[in-house]
C-alpha cells in the first residue's frame, strides 16, 4: 500500500495539547480544503508528495525513534484522505498516535482504527477566499460526534486572526457543547507570524473569555514558529 508523503521527520510538536512533545511527523500530500493561512501550502496538492509504501514509512519511523519520542503525528495536507494507509501504520507501530485533521470527512473518520488522540481543526469563513460553506461546519460537528461516540480522546482547535469576530468564537463553542454534551477542550491558536498580535493582544483575552463560557479553553500559539524549527 502506498500514499503520497511530503516528508517524515522528528521534531517538537508546536501546537495543541501535545505542545513540546517530541514526535515523528508524517506529512501527507493532498487536501480537500485550501485555507489561506496554511503554513504548508505545497502539501495541499497530492502531486507534491512522493508515493511511499507503509513498509518504507515504518523503516523511516524506526530510524527516527529516540528515547524522548512520545508519538507519531499524522498531518498534512489532510491525512484522512489516506485512512487505509494510516490504519496500516497504526497496526505496525507501538508508538502512540495523533491525527491532525480538518474534520470535514466524517465518513473517513468512521473508517479510522483506534487512534490515541485527534486534533480537530474547526474552520471559519475567513479561512478561505471562496470555499467555505455551512457543510464544512456541519461535517466537522459530525466528525466530532463520531469521535465522542467512539470514546476517542479529542480536542478541538480553532485558528484565529486579528480580524476574527467574537460571535464566531461563541457560535462554535456553543455548538460544540450543545452537540456533544461533554468536556472537550478548545485550543485557540493565534495565526502566525505572532508579531501581528502585538497591537491585538487584548482580543486573545476576549476570545478566551467568550469560549470559556462553554468549554475548557487554551490559547496556544505555534511554538515551532517561535523557535524557528520544523
Amino acid at each position: 500500500m502506498e500514499a503520497p508523503i511530503v516528508e517524515i521527520f522528528s521534531s517538537f510538536q508546536g501546537e495543541g495539547l501535545l505542545v513540546g512533545r517530541r514526535q515523528i511527523f508524517i506529512r501527507f500530500a493532498g487536501c480537500n480544503l485550501s485555507c489561506n493561512y496554511c503554513d504548508t501550502p505545497k502539501s495541499q496538492k497530492s502531486s507534491y508528495g512522493t508515493f511511499l509504501s507503509d513498509e518504507n514509512v515504518m523503516e523511516q519511523i524506526n530510524r527516527l525513534k529516540s528515547p524522548d519520542v512520545h508519538s507519531i503525528s499524522f498531518t498534512g495536507g489532510e491525512p484522512l484522505l489516506y485512512t487505509d494507509f494510516i490504519n496500516k501504520i497504526i497496526e505496525k507501530t507501538d508508538l502512540k498516535t495523533l491525527l491532525e485533521t480538518n474534520g470535514t470527512l466524517p465518513d473517513k473518520i468512521r473508517e479510522l482504527k483506534k487512534i490515541d488522540l485527534v486534533s480537530l481543526d474547526f474552520k471559519v469563513p475567513e479561512h478561505f477566499d471562496n470555499q467555505y460553506n455551512n457543510e464544512v461546519f456541519e461535517n466537522e460537528i459530525k466528525s466530532l460526534k463520531i469521535l465522542i461516540e467512539r470514546k476517542t480522546n479529542i480536542y478541538c482547535k480553532l485558528v484565529v486572526l486579528p480580524s476574527t469576530e467574537l460571535n464566531i468564537i461563541e457560535k462554535i463553542a456553543k455548538r460544540i457543547i450543545n452537540e456533544v454534551n461533554t468536556n472537550v477542550s478548545l485550543v485557540i491558536q493565534p495565526v502566525s507570524p505572532i508579531n501581528q498580535w502585538q497591537n491585538n493582544i487584548n482580543k486573545l483575552f476576549e476570545f478566551s473569555e467568550i469560549a470559556g463560557k462553554y468549554l475548557d479553553v487554551l490559547i496556544i500559539p505555534q511554538n515551532h514558529k517561535i523557535l524557528k524549527i520544523d
